[in-house]
């Protein structure tokens, strides 16, 4: 059994991207102290074909679970990953990221920031199906699998911020 630092990160998505965009460059210019490069922060949309297949390489998605899913048909299937009719679940794509990609010393690569979903699922009949848990919001959620004190100084800086929404650190003891 592996243990894992998780957080997940959220924001109205009333505050302006470049409010956002602007607190991750602070976020950056912290992390390069710390010994992290090279770094960058990314802000854009995942529309075109390559877009998504960069972003589902860095994240799994929203999961969203509703009965209203079972057995329909979506309108919007690029909207979705991994859709499955009988449980009634699937991964949301999200659709525009603010991200700062941080790379150690051992050359991995790790992501923080925001993402933006859609609101709303359709089904063929442009009927509502699901309600969405990110809520209208800014949502991120990863984890690292590492005790290295200058994740935790990231995740920290979220929480100063008022964007971290939960933590779990099994590195702590019980």
């Amino acid at each position: 059994m592996g243990l894992s630092y998780y957080y997940t990160f959220s924001a109205p998505k009333s505050i302006p991207l470049s409010e956002l965009e602007n607190f991750l460059k602070t976020v950056e210019r912290r992390t390069k102290e710390m010994g992290f490069e090279p770094t960058f922060v990314l802000n854009g949309p995942f529309a075109t074909e390559q877009q998504k297949q960069f972003v589902r390489r860095i994240t799994g998605g929203l999961l969203v679970q509703d009965p209203r899913l079972k057995g329909v048909t979506l309108l919007d299937t690029s909207a979705v990953w991994d859709y499955d009719r009988i449980r009634g679940e699937c991964r949301v794509v999200p659709t525009h990221g603010i991200l700062l990609v941080v790379t150690d010393e051992h050359k991995a690569e790790t992501v923080f920031g925001f993402f933006s979903y859609p609101d709303k699922l359709i089904d063929a009949n442009e009927k509502q199906l699901a309600d969405m848990p990110h809520k209208g919001r800014w949502f991120f959620h990863d984890f690292v699998d590492t005790p290295d004190p200058r994740y935790r100084k990231i995740v920290k800086m979220f929480a100063e911020a008022g964007y971290l929404e939960e933590e779990m650190d099994e590195y702590l003891p019980r």
